[in-house]
């Protein structure tokens, strides 16, 4: 599979850097694939190690953490030897904090050590480090699921992602065959989503959406769920945290998607879940936009924290907690988990560019799903499930604000007026924060 990440890894080894590289993300986002896939391409001598299902390899961190030691008592224990030129892996290192400590050392060593780090859980690890997190010691890297481009090329719809990459350049309609045939690749995606278990099982199926085990995905969510009893304090705190995780289908599924606490659990309030949501969102599981006073620059000064949306990290992960079946994202139906399942998709589009996204909402009568700032000016962004050109909100908050030009996202193809970019849903991988 082709990960866009890669490119990432590459620039780090191009450009020598000493400090370790950190890989986080979500479980199963294929970060050790991915650290495996590099290494394999990139180095001669590689050592890779799970200090979680190897426990006796963290002894290699007691005592002495100088680069030098540490390497020895892994070769010790590896029954091989172990060089500064040989490239390190080490896998679930959030189970070992005197690992992680030790990345600070290779860091500051003469030497110029290649260091890569993952695990599953790890950005709740780095909030709730004990000691001294080795802070801009590291070269921190955020993985998360397949976006919609990647899963094209998973696909083997190498073409149809050019075609798409051409016509958003030039805002040139699609001929009617390819922009349905993209349609219906984007529909199967919002249900299959991207995690790469999940592609590879539609791919294998022969791309027909009709055969994709939808059990993928909650055997997914049951290790996911399974996997925090590790990082909690208490199964009270475990509990409130799947209790987050499936209300989130029907938080997003009301008219009004902010956020409550109340729709988690009758009378509860932010003191009972706060510490709960920042788990789930550093873990990787959820993504949290918060909504804006004002629409100006900068936007960070207007935002305000205390409301906002959550969607899950993985958009196929949310339509199997939904329920939704492929027939259910078509044009013709019409059910309330539609809407939300299709905004979290473009949520996560966004997200996968690290594009710093809120959301406005100034009163009952205007609304706008995303707002971003593209480096020149603020721009509003709807989200269409399907045909509906109706925008009430988008129209008035143009005429209040005058922004150089807004972005729908639908089922139409692509369009452009003097204000108003029609973009279909299919290609909101091709956006970026300058465009």
């Amino acid at each position: 599979m082709v990960r866009k990440i890669y490119d990432d890894l590459v620039r780090w080894e191009r450009e020598n850097r000493k400090e370790p590289l950190m890989l986080i993300g979500a479980r199963q986002v294929g970060k050790t694939w991915l650290l495996k896939d590099f290494c394999r391409n990139t180095y001669e001598d590689v050592f890779y190690v799970n200090l979680e299902e190897q426990p006796s390899f963290q002894s290699a961190f007691e005592g002495n953490l100088s680069p030098e030691v540490i390497l020895r008592n892994l070769g010790i224990l590896a029954g091989r030897p172990i060089s500064e030129k040989t490239a390190l892996i080490f896998d679930e290192i959030q189970v070992c904090e005197r690992a992680i400590t030790s990345l600070k050392y290779f860091c500051e060593s003469e030497k110029n050590y290649r260091v890569m780090v993952a695990g599953s859980l790890l950005g709740v690890k780095i909030n709730r480090f004990s000691s001294s997190f080795p802070v801009g010691k590291v070269h921190l890297l955020r993985m998360v699921p397949m976006n919609f481009e990647e899963f094209l090329l998973a696909c083997g719809e190498t073409l149809l992602r050019d075609s798409i990459q051409d016509a958003f350049s030039a805002f040139q309609m699609l001929p009617s065959g390819i922009h349905e045939k993209a349609l219906q690749l984007c529909r199967d995606y919002m249900i299959v989503g991207g995690m790469p278990k999940a592609v590879e099982e539609y791919v294998k199926t022969g791309k027909d959406i009709t055969r994709f085990r939808r059990e993928i995905h909650q055997e997914l969510i049951f290790s996911y769920l399974a996997d925090m009893t590790k990082y909690v304090s208490s199964p009270f705190e475990t509990e409130k945290i799947t209790q987050i995780y499936r209300s989130i289908p029907r938080q997003l599924a009301r008219e009004n998607p902010k956020f409550k606490y109340a729709s988690v659990r009758p009378n509860a309030n932010k003191r009972d879940f706060d510490a709960p949501l920042d788990w789930l969102k550093a873990s990787g599981m959820i993504w949290k936009v918060n909504s804006l006073e004002l629409p100006k620059p900068p936007l960070k000064g207007y935002e305000n924290e205390n409301i906002f949306k959550v969607y899950l990290s993985d958009v196929g992960m949310l339509s199997s907690l939904c329920g939704l079946k492929a027939k259910d994202l078509i044009e013709e139906e019409n059910n309330q988990y539609k809407g939300a399942v299709t905004e979290n998709y473009v949520i996560q589009e966004f997200a996968a560019k690290k594009i710093d996204l809120y959301y406005y909402k100034p009163s009952d009568k205007m609304e706008i799903d995303l707002i971003y700032d593209n480096g020149s000016d603020i721009i509003p962004v709807e989200i269409k499930s399907g045909r509906h050109k109706k925008s009430v909100s988008l129209r008035n908050y143009q005429l209040q604000f005058r922004p150089a030009y807004a972005i729908r996202f639908s089922a139409y193809n692509f369009g452009k007026t003097e204000d108003l970019r029609s973009v279909p849903l299919y290609a909101a991988f091709c956006l970026d924060g300058n465009r």
